[in-house]
């Protein structure tokens, strides 16, 4: 394993990440202007994510994990991601364990996971490059199990109280998911030093180099917030970035990696929501608009972090 030094990629001014950064939230309300202007419709949030999630995010997975070469003493990281799904879970049970189980239910759903696809990500390939990219990718593979089924098992046994968990509705969901058997296979090729044929990179390049500006735009065309329900908000939001904080302070002191991974597992700890959320609290019939809520306000807030925690590095 090779030491890193606490440097961004290219060295950024505070001016460059602020611009950048500046550039990314421009963008997601680029995308709440043409909802409002007319030219996107609500549902039209659903398609850009189809679009995302299956064609673009796969693409810039490829393109920025081939041909890396990856030990296995990295592999920690997955278990990093699955540890701190597992943490929001029980944190969210145990602070609202004496309201209702409906609203339990839509804590643990609510407050766990993150959302690394479609917002860390371009951040991190942006400021932190390749590097950067294989530890969030390696992140994303623990964390999905908890946002892509885990989280909406747990919150399925509170609502229903049931006392048995059962893990098959979480390998259904993760066997759907693009994204995570793209992070798989390329973590695999990673570790094995195969390389994808050059023509296949080059595709995915292309198609990926659209996946910032898309999951920018996407998350403006899904900006909802409801002013008058800030304080339910912020029960649900408060405990959740300070695990955050209190991980990607371990992280940043302990964690024996090199600083390009320490620098994106920071970022991460520091990401919003997992988009996934409002759609899984609709299934179970939860509050749907606060769920919308809690999701908008966690874009806002990681912004803010991640834009603190690039200059803090920088």
């Amino acid at each position: 394993m090779i030491a890193g030094t606490r440097k961004l990629r290219g060295h950024f001014t505070m001016l460059d990440i602020l611009a950048r950064a500046g550039c990314f939230v421009a963008i997601i309300f680029l995308g709440v202007g043409l909802r409002k202007a007319g030219f996107f419709k609500r549902e039209d949030f659903y398609l850009l994510s189809k679009i995302v999630i299956r064609i673009t995010l796969p693409a810039a997975i490829i393109t920025n994990l081939s041909g890396r070469k990856l030990e296995f003493s990295l592999l920690i990281l997955i278990l990093i991601g699955l540890v701190f799904g597992i943490v929001l879970i029980a944190a969210a049970y145990f602070i609202n364990r004496r309201r209702d189980h409906t609203f339990r239910a839509f804590a643990v759903l609510n407050s766990s996971g993150v959302n690394i696809s479609n917002f860390v990500l371009p951040f991190v390939q942006n400021f932190l490059g390749p590097a950067g990219v294989m530890a969030v990718s390696l992140f994303d593979v623990g964390n999905g199990v908890i946002c892509l089924g885990g989280s909406y098992s747990v919150a399925g046994m509170i609502q229903e109280q049931r006392k048995t968990f059962s893990l098959k509705p979480v390998f259904a969901a993760l066997a759907k998911s693009i994204p995570l058997i793209v992070y798989v296979v390329m973590i695999l090729l990673c570790l094995f030093h195969i390389s994808l044929p050059e023509p296949v990179v080059n595709l995915a390049g292309i198609i990926g180099n659209a996946n910032s500006f898309l999951a920018m735009l996407m998350l403006g065309v899904g900006f909802r917030i409801d002013g008058s329900r800030i304080r339910e908000v912020a029960h649900i939001l408060l405990p959740r970035y300070a695990i955050g904080l209190a991980f990607s302070a371990a992280c940043w002191f302990l964690l024996p990696v090199p600083a390009e991974y320490s620098h994106a597992l920071v970022i991460s700890f520091m990401g919003p929501i997992a988009s996934a959320a409002p759609a899984f609290t609709a299934q179970l019939k939860g509050d749907y608009e606060l769920a919308s809520a809690v999701n908008s306000f966690s874009i806002l807030i990681s912004i803010v972090f991640i834009v603190i925690a690039l200059m803090i590095i920088a």
